[in-house]
């Protein structure tokens, strides 16, 4: 495989960085726009007229991106291979009048995003980032990464059944943050935002703002073979796939059969039902338009989409070894061990035996090793974009990812290669 893509801890260390400069959606899509400005993308305008010329492109829309790679010379109906993830993590989110608290406590109410571990959120210091629009249309992007916020737990000498009977927490009651002392002080909080981000209060007229861990990622274990950070469900593949994306831009126009595309959804964590998520028709408007703009006709949108291959990179389970009579007893990723194949057959996952070959393929022309996740039959299954992408678009679809712990947790764990490995398959996928 011809790529950038280098063998050694240097695409891990940059996805550490990836992970702290991407503390919302918002900020990851930013984050991948500039890293492919960098590879010679463009980005085009959903309102504007679009031009058939060859060369790499992207359209940006809140919390999602579309990238595609168009070689010298593609024909109208040239299929795609497209990388699908999203850029949303479960989280806390700001609501829309966040201005709380009691007892000379000050505090932000908050909603919960997601099927996030709620216990992890407790006593870790907390920034605060998204983006606010303002009077004028606009939007600003704001990053406090600093310690702000706090969820503090109740001490066990006050809940002595914490212990011995688990911890149980009221999503309303008890996730509320505090962030200081004194009356509460309605638009006290956006004012204080508002002049972070060097705005006017009284023109900012609405936001999306979300609390996030400020301890960077680091590399854990005695040989540092793990990977320790935030939200790693899913910017480990939002950032496999840019990588991936711009390695594969960079050859020759001849060598590329396909046009890769990199598609990075938001609202996967509720269900994908948005103008940006999965379900909604922001990859199926992008791919036509490029086909049209090239001086196809429906005929050459049909032709380009029976043909299209979409992975649909999420991270997946690996076995946990407290907990190993809740996995498959005959499937057990493990880390490092390479990205995971995702097979359901109630199409909670979109694999099926045809795209286990096109997965398998890709593994090898990479020279990357693979491992296959199942549930176990006693469980419900998760699901991702991949079945919404399959029904959506009718083209065909593969479920992957890479196997971590502590999935939805406010810090989840990886092997410290596998990131590399499942940005090599990538791109041996794109590049077809």
């Amino acid at each position: 495989m011809s790529s950038s893509l280098r063998f050694d801890r240097g695409h891990t260390d940059d996805l550490m960085a990836f992970l702290m400069s991407s503390p919302s959606p918002y900020h990851a899509v930013a984050t991948a726009a500039e890293r492919l400005e960098k590879a010679g993308f463009r980005q085009v305008e959903e309102t504007a007229a679009w031009d058939g010329t060859s060369g790499g492109k992207y359209v940006l829309r809140g919390g999602a991106i579309v990238a595609w790679y168009v070689p010298g010379g593609a024909a109208a109906h040239t299929p795609y291979r497209i990388v699908g993830a999203h850029t949303d993590s479960p989280n806390l989110r700001v609501k829309p009048l966040p201005d709380t608290g009691a007892y000379g406590w000050r505090q932000v109410a908050v909603e919960i995003y997601g099927g996030t571990l709620l216990n992890t959120w407790l006593d870790r210091d907390l920034g605060l980032a998204g983006r606010i629009s303002l009077r004028d249309g606009t939007h600003r992007l704001v990053n406090i990464n600093r310690p702000l916020l706090r969820v503090p737990q109740l001490a066990v000498h006050l809940d002595r059944s914490a212990n011995p009977d688990g911890l149980k927490l009221d999503r309303q009651k008890h996730m509320q943050p505090i962030w200081g002392l004194g009356e509460v002080e309605e638009g006290d909080l956006i004012r204080f935002v508002a002049a972070e981000a060097g705005v006017a209060a009284e023109d900012v007229t609405g936001w999306d703002l979300m609390p996030h861990p400020v301890e960077p990622p680091a590399y854990l274990g005695r040989d540092r073979e793990l990977l320790a950070g935030p939200r790693m469900d899913n910017l480990l593949s939002v950032h496999a796939a840019t990588a991936a994306l711009a390695a594969v831009s960079g050859q020759p126009d001849a060598e590329l059969p396909y046009i890769p595309v990199m598609a990075a959804f938001d609202h996967e964590e509720n269900g994908s039902q948005s103008d940006t998520g999965a379900d909604g028709p922001l990859l199926g408007t992008v791919l036509e338009r490029s086909v049209f703009a090239r001086g196809g006709t429906y005929e050459d949108r049909a032709r380009a989409f029976a043909g299209t291959v979409c992975l649909s990179s999420d991270t997946g389970h690996a076995i946990h070894p407290n907990y190993a009579e809740r996995h498959d007893p005959t499937h057990h990723p493990v880390v490092n061990g390479g990205p995971i194949l995702k097979v359901n057959v109630n199409m909670r996952y979109a694999t099926d035996g045809s795209g286990r070959a096109v997965f398998a393929e890709a593994c090898r022309k990479a020279d990357v090793p693979w491992q296959t996740f199942v549930s176990n039959n006693s469980m419900p299954c998760g699901t991702t974009i991949g079945p919404i992408t399959a029904a959506r678009h009718g083209i065909q679809t593969v479920d992957i990812g890479v196997a971590i712990l502590s999935m939805h947790s406010a810090r989840e764990l990886c092997g410290a290669n596998d990131p590399y490995l499942l940005a090599n398959a990538l791109a041996a996928f794109l590049a077809g």
